[in-house]
C-alpha cells in the first residue's frame, strides 16, 4: 500500500505534521529530498511556499488549512483514492473529552478525541465532506447522560440520522491513555447498531450525582480553596461555561474588594 510523504523545510510546520501523524499512528516516509520520490510514495504533505516544486500530482499544503489534522484528513482520503463511500458510520464516546471515530465501508478511517464537547459537531460537519457517502449514521454512547445529550442537540442541525448505543464493554483497556481509550471506544460504538432514532433534541436535566461531581472537580482545581455554587455547576454541565471559566468566576467574586 503507498504511504504518505513529508517533506517541508519550514521546521514548525515539520514537527506539527510528525507530532499528529505519530499520535494518530499513521505511517509516514519523512523526504529530505524531492529529487527522487520513492515509488511508495502516495502522497506528500508539505508547505504552500514549497507546494510547487513538488512533481507528484498528489500533494497537500498542510498549512493552508484549518488545522494540520483537516490537511492529514484529506491526505489520507487522496492516499485511500476512494470519492463516495456506500456507508459511513460516525461513533461518538460522549464525556468530557469526546472520542470520535469514522468507519467507511467496513474501515477505520480515523478515530480521534477533542477537548470539549462543544467541538464535536465542528468536527462532524469536516468529517461529514471529507468522507461523502450515500448512507451516512451517527452513533453515540449512552453514558454522560447529560454530555450525550449535548452532543446530539449539537448535532441535530445537521439532519443525518442519530442512533444511541449501549456503550457497556466498549473502552478498551489495553490502552493506557485516556484520549487513546476514548476514539478507540468510539470506533466500537460506530460498529454498534443502536436502539432507534433520535428524532429531537434531548433535555439536559443535571442530577445532583452529576451536581456533586463538578462541585467537587471544582474544588480539586482550586487546590482545594472553594468549590463553584451548585448554581453554577448545573452551567458547566449544560455547556453554558466551562469547569475553568467557572472556577475563574468564583475566584474573582471571592477576591477583596478594593475600598
Amino acid at each position: 500500500m503507498k504511504t504518505l510523504g513529508v517533506y517541508t523545510k519550514d521546521f514548525s510546520l515539520y514537527y506539527d505534521l510528525l507530532k499528529v501523524l505519530r499520535k494518530r499512528k499513521i505511517p509516514y516516509v519523512s523526504l529530505s529530498s524531492i529529487e527522487h520520490i520513492p515509488s511508495k510514495i502516495g502522497v506528500i504533505l508539505t508547505s504552500n511556499n514549497e507546494i510547487h516544486d513538488i512533481k507528484l500530482s498528489k500533494v497537500i499544503a498542510a498549512d493552508a488549512y484549518d488545522t494540520v489534522d483537516h490537511a492529514i484528513d484529506l491526505a489520507m482520503q487522496m492516499l485511500i483514492g476512494k470519492d463516495m463511500y456506500s456507508k459511513v458510520y460516525i461513533g461518538i464516546d460522549p464525556g468530557d473529552c469526546p472520542g470520535i471515530a469514522v468507519v467507511g465501508d467496513d474501515i477505520l478511517l480515523q478515530k480521534i478525541s477533542v477537548e470539549d464537547p462543544e467541538k464535536v459537531a465542528g468536527i462532524i460537519k469536516r468529517f461529514l465532506k471529507e468522507y461523502p457517502s450515500t448512507q451516512t449514521l451517527i452513533r453515540i454512547g449512552n453514558g454522560s447522560v447529560i454530555t450525550r445529550n449535548r452532543i446530539i442537540n449539537s448535532l441535530i442541525p445537521l439532519r443525518i440520522s442519530i442512533e444511541i448505543v449501549d456503550e457497556t464493554k466498549t473502552t478498551s483497556s489495553q490502552q493506557t491513555g485516556r484520549a487513546e481509550r476514548d476514539s478507540e471506544a468510539a470506533a466500537a460504538i460506530a460498529l454498534l447498531p443502536g436502539s432507534g432514532k433520535v428524532q429531537s433534541r434531548l433535555p439536559l436535566e443535571p442530577t445532583k450525582g452529576e451536581i456533586k461531581n463538578i462541585q467537587e472537580r471544582s474544588r480539586k482545581l482550586a487546590n482545594g480553596e472553594f468549590t463553584i455554587p451548585e448554581q453554577t455547576a448545573r452551567k458547566v454541565l449544560t455547556g453554558e461555561i466551562s469547569l475553568n471559566e467557572a472556577i475563574e468566576l468564583e475566584r474573582n467574586r471571592k477576591k477583596p474588594k478594593r475600598l
